[in-house]
């Protein structure tokens, strides 16, 4: 490991000189500071300003300045986050004339804007204005513009470089995290020269990766061309009279700091030649990021610079892409046959390639890009490049290059050409206990709109009935402008915090004025949960914007909040406003739809993942309970799913169906889930979640880790690449990290490209690592088709995902696979969605060279008491195959270096490096039982089924089950599998009907000696136990959900539990004092019917009928939970056997009537 090395915020932000690893986001935290420096060698008296509107791909950019605060304000740097990004920027343009108001401190204030590619669409009219009044000369402005050419984290892909262009904004694009740094300072100094705002744009693949490079010259001299200068200068000047002087101002613009861009660009080579063939037939021109797939598809055609003298190939690398500088150019494509102009997006470079060319005299080159010289398609307008897809441009414009086509088709067979498996997606959804899973329902028959923040994922949920969306601060307008012509009369519009204030007051100070029938739904989750946990700008609270409501003539104004009475006695409350708890928010609702004219709802309740970070730092409260689902109480209904929304209510198969669990690790304490009709959520009170034996582990770790052996790592010559794939928030990105900082550590180039969007919000993340021996350079960051080495595949779903699939060679991938399963959201609207985990994996490991498997979900869980460092574990997993080319120490040193969970994640590399050696023995440290068997014969399933109904009731009530199911294996004898299916959809759904939950039952399970000990399983301490109940003679009607109300049964109620249990030879007797409710004789009923339904089906059950005879012997499987819900499972279960017997009616008719009718 190279000592000197180390990755701090110190080396990051302090470092000079020599190699470096940082992200882009740091870069251009580093920038400003870089900046400052070079004025302070240069003997200038500057100071600077940041400032600008977050949004991906440059979410994180305002938590790093954070971060580097102390950075920051010893170069006299200001960071100063905008209330929206064009606030910001008029911000930025008042630096720009800091002599205007007086006296100042310092000469010149060089600044920098940022915005994603919206925020640039928004402040056009700012960037216009400011841009036509000029920078200062000691001062200098880069707008950085974060692109989403593939809308990974955008409504819709957007292009910044029109709306620069058209305020006359020169552009610069860097292509690496590096040129961040060196092109940044040469943007401040052509910005001072020019008297323009210069724009940078970013996009993922350059600003959210990570690279370790050789930092730049970081004081560097540029060459000022004085003849581009005019006497007056170029710079803002305050001699200018407006408005009488103000078509100066235009003049000056066009004809004066234009064509000095260009020159300053044509002195200072910020465009320069890359590769110069010997040759002139093919020049291709290479703009930002698509210069890094050129670079890439010319080393893996095998072109180097010996093969391009060869061929006649020549790269020249634009940086500046407008206006350009099409007079160096030209001198170099001169010659030339053909121009060839890689970008990415609509051609911007291309076209004033071949304006500059039109009326030029003599030969010319052919100018291709977009389409070749005959309009056909070449290079796509939409979406992102990849090196592939350039490399076959460039052959195709080298005819006659035979042994480039081979080399071509080479790389095109290695692409996997396999079938596309339709695999579930693991699609972004609301964290567990997000508030948005409460506050986004809507009222049967309202409609909501939608907007910008995590909320809008309520759109793709057909149950939350929100159908539009809109710009951000554009939320409820649509509906200003469609209500003239509607029949709906009234809509709901959600409006996030962070919205409201960014721009969103403003539209609801337009649908006031245009009187319309709406209400607001402010959503105060107090953080902007949706680029990283950013509180919202201007400190806003609940009382504040109830004020602000009010002051602007919205009707009536309600508060529903999680914590209603701390707002009661509340003073600075609007006048009038109502306050409610949010379980009340559906009869809020109901009541405001009618109101005319505007209301307003503000929802407050903290955003989930902003509680579980406050609370890992002591800043928020914890409540000192869990909810637990006892498993053979819960039907497996779902109405705990359906009720909460919640992602930590996940699926949990048992011998006795699918049932329900508590996620305890992911879970937040929402405690919306006790909300479902079911009698089995039990409140643990003084919770503590069992942990391992640290004594025994750690006494095992020191006996053993030592001593395990360096693997066989072989020789790498080339790049190595390394794809983590996972899911969002799970710590996918820090594996990523870390293997980009221990290969810096070791010496070794390496980039990091993580992709992430809504992704963080449960969807698919993925971590792209390519590591490089000394001297190797790294070109394209994104890992190719069929070029993954290694894929850690932490998340079975995301592996098998078709934009990972096509990155799998057989002959090249390995796949360390964590084999545990994740339920998708799906879950939540699909009780009985299952994934299909085996033949996932039956997939990846057919495509791959070779594959190794581990549960290390469960395993982590085992050894550390949770799932944190799983990964790691998959980590020290691949290092000991020898996959991973660093040393060990290195990755250590990464660990080390980032400073989370150090020890934890020490000794889960380690753990992962044993379980390559000796699985077996990590499942059994890890108390990992050994898989079930599959499948259980028809007589196992019915022998323990009669057991269970003999403590359900009695033997003779077993005895009953037993004949009947007895009766289905007789009559289906003969009948091969199918008929083996039969009988034991025979036996599952007997039992599911004759052992119905009744209020002697769920007393017994609850106090059934081996519940107590799941919890012991669970939980090492827990101080009080109680049962969520809603007792048919104790329980009022919910007026808004037409429901009984469940209440809390504190540790009493177990007494009665085991008392009411011995009372069940009660059960259905004339004495039974519950089996006279229409639930309790229906359940009875249903039992009869069954039996009855079975014999008919037997007596004919033959080939032609089977398959309509299985699937009516497995309705009941429908008919799950309690009270209203299997009241309405009842009804539909009804419904389809009427369906299925007009069927099986139908099947036993003989052929010829069938075709008859």
């Amino acid at each position: 490991m190279h000592h000197d090395r180390i990755v701090s915020l110190d080396s990051i932000y302090g470092a000079e000189e020599g190699p470096s690893f940082m992200t882009g986001i740091q870069a251009l935290v580093r920038l400003p500071m870089m900046q400052r420096r070079l004025d302070r060698r240069n003997g200038l008296n500057t100071a600077g300003l940041v400032t600008g509107y977050r949004g991906s791909p440059l979410g994180a950019y305002d938590q790093q300045l954070w971060k580097a605060s102390k950075y920051l304000d010893a170069h006299d740097i200001v960071f100063q986050p905008g209330l929206n990004e064009d606030l910001a920027a008029t911000a930025l343009w008042g630096a720009q004339m800091h002599r205007a108001f007086g006296r100042t401190r310092a000469d010149g204030v060089f600044g920098i804007w940022y915005g994603k590619g919206n925020g640039v669409d928004r402040t056009g009219d700012v960037f216009r204005n400011a841009n036509v009044l000029g920078t200062s000369p000691l001062g200098g402005v880069l707008a950085i513009g974060g692109d989403d050419h593939a809308a990974q984290s955008s409504m819709f892909p957007h292009q910044t470089d029109g709306i620069f262009q058209s305020v006359m904004m020169p552009v610069i694009q860097p292509a690496t995290v590096g040129e961040i740094l060196s092109l940044g300072l040469a943007g401040f100094a052509l910005s001072r020269f020019s008297g323009l705002w210069v724009a940078m744009k970013t996009i993922a693949e350059v600003v959210e990766s990570a690279a370790s490079f050789e930092l730049p010259d970081s004081y560097p001299r540029f060459i000022s061309p004085a003849e581009a200068v005019p006497a007056h200068g170029l710079n803002w000047d305050p001699r200018v009279a407006w408005p009488a002087q103000r078509t100066e101002l235009e003049r000056r613009m066009i004809e004066e700091r234009l064509p000095a861009v260009t020159a300053w660009a044509r002195a200072n080579g910020i465009d320069r030649p890359v590769l110069q063939g010997g040759g002139r037939r093919l020049c291709v021109v290479t703009v930002g990021k698509a210069h890094q797939d050129v670079m890439q598809a010319l080393a893996n055609l095998g072109i180097d610079e010996g093969g391009a003298r060869a061929i006649g190939l020549s790269v020249y690398k634009v940086a500046m892409s407008w206006p350009l500088d099409s007079a160096s150019l030209l001198a170099f494509a001169d010659g030339f046959e053909e121009i060839l102009v890689v970008e990415e997006k609509r051609p911007v470079v291309e076209e004033q390639v071949k304006v500059a060319l039109f009326n030029r005299n003599g030969a010319r080159p052919r100018v291709t890009g977009k389409t070749d010289a005959e309009g056909r398609a070449l290079l796509p307008q939409t979406l992102e490049f990849d090196p592939l897809m350039v490399a076959r441009a460039i052959v195709g414009r080298l005819p006659g290059t035979a042994d480039l086509a081979a080399r071509l088709a080479a790389i095109e067979a290695r692409v996997p050409t396999g079938e596309v498996v339709p695999f579930p997606a693991r699609k972004p959804f609301f964290c567990s206990g997000c508030p948005h899973n409460s506050s986004t329902k809507t009222p049967e028959g309202s409609i909501a709109g939608g907007g910008i923040g995590c909320h809008v994922m309520a759109v793709s949920q057909p149950k939350l009935k929100t159908a539009t969306f809109s710009q951000m601060g554009g939320e409820g307008l649509q509906w200003v402008g469609a209500a003239p012509f509607s029949e709906t009369g009234h809509i709901f519009q959600n409006l996030g915090d962070g919205t409201y204030q960014h721009s969103g007051l403003l539209a609801i100070r337009a649908a006031v004025a245009a009187k319309a029938n709406i209400t607001f739904k402010i959503l105060y989750n107090d953080a902007v949960a949706m680029t990283g946990g950013q509180p919202a700008e201007g400190a806003i609270d609940p009382a504040r914007i109830s004020r602000q409501l009010a002051a602007e003539g919205v009707g009536q104004i309600h508060l529903v909040s999680d914590d209603p009475d701390r707002w009661r006695a509340a003073p600075d409350l609007a006048e009038g406003v109502t306050i409610a708890h949010r379980d009340d928010l559906d009869r809020v609702q109901r009541r405001l739809r009618k109101v005319p004219g505007v209301t307003a709802i503000i929802y407050e309740q903290t955003c989930a993942a902003e509680k579980r970070r406050r609370r890992k730092r002591g800043e928020f409260p914890d409540p000192d309970k869990r909810i637990f689902i006892n498993p053979r109480v819960c039907e497996g209904c779902g109405d705990c799913s359906v009720q909460s929304n919640c992602i930590a209510v996940e699926p949990l198969e048992t011998g006795f169906g699918r049932k329900r669990r508590i996620n305890q690790s992911s879970c937040n304490k929402d405690f919306s889930c006790i909300k479902g009709f079911c009698p089995s959520f039990v409140e643990v009170e003084g919770a503590v979640l069992r942990k391992p034996d640290g004594d025994r582990l750690k006494a095992f770790e020191a006996s053993r880790f030592a001593a395990l052996p360096e693997p066989e790592r072989p020789a790498r010559d080339g790049v190595a690449n390394i794809y983590i794939a996972g899911i969002g928030g799970l710590g996918v990105l820090t594996i990523g990290a870390l293997l980009g900082t221990a290969a810096h550590l070791d010496g070794r180039g390496a980039t990091v490209l993580d992709f992430t969007g809504l992704a963080q919000k449960n969807g698919a993340v993925v971590s792209q690592v390519r590591i490089a021996p000394p001297g190797v350079p790294i070109h394209a960051v994104r890992i190719g088709a069929g070029e993954i080495d290694v894929l850690l595949g932490t998340d079975m779903v995301v592996a098998a995902g078709q934009d990972v699939l096509r990155r799998i060679a057989a002959d090249r991938s390995v796949l360390v696979l964590n084999d545990d399963e994740t339920p998708t959201a799906d879950v939540v609207t699909d009780r009985d969605f299952a994934l299909p985990g085996a033949a996932m994996a039956d997939t990846l490991t057919r495509r791959a060279r070779a594959a190794h498997r581990l549960r290390a979900t469960s395993i982590a869980e085992g050894l550390f008491g949770n799932n944190v460092a799983a990964n790691t574990l998959l980590l020290g997993h691949a290092w000991q195959k020898g996959l991973i080319p660093l040393d060990a120490e290195a990755v250590r040193g990464a660990i080390r270096a980032n400073g989370a969970a150090v020890s934890l994640n020490l000794r889960a590399f380690d753990w992962g490096r044993l379980a390559a050696i000796d699985l077996a023995l990590v499942e059994e440290m890890a108390g990992l039982a050994a898989p079930a068997p599959q499948t259980e014969t028809i007589d196992a399933l019915a022998a323990r089924l009669a057991a269970e109904l003999t403590a359900y009731q009695d033997a003779r009530y077993a005895a009953r089950f037993a004949a009947l199911v007895a009766a289905a294996r007789r009559a289906a004898a003969g009948l091969g599998r199918e008929g083996e299916d039969f009988a034991e959809a025979v036996a599952r759904n007997a039992y599911r009907l004759m052992a119905y939950k009744d209020e002697y039952e769920v007393a017994r399970l609850h106090a059934d000696p081996a519940f107590a000990a799941t919890l012991g399983e669970q939980f090492s301490d827990r101080r009080r136990l109680s049962v969520y109940l809603a007792p048919p003679l104790l329980s009022r009607i919910d007026p808004a959900t037409g429901r009984p109300r469940k209440r809390r049964f504190g540790p009493w109620i177990f007494t009665a539990f085991r008392l009411l249990a011995r009372m069940k030879g009660l059960r259905g007797s004339w004495a039974d004092p519950f089996g006279h409710s229409h639930e309790r004789r229906t359940e009875r009923r249903l039992i009869e019917d069954y039996v009855a339904l079975v014999g008919e089906l037997a007596a004919d059950l033959s080939p032609t009928t089977l398959p309509i005879a299985t699937e009516l012997a497995r309705l009941p499987d429908a008919i799950r939970g309690y009270g209203p819900v299997k009241a309405a499972a009842i009804a539909e279960a009804e419904a389809r056997k009427a369906t299925l017997l007009e069927a099986l009616t139908e099947s036993r008719r003989p052929p010829e009537a069938r075709a008859a009718a």
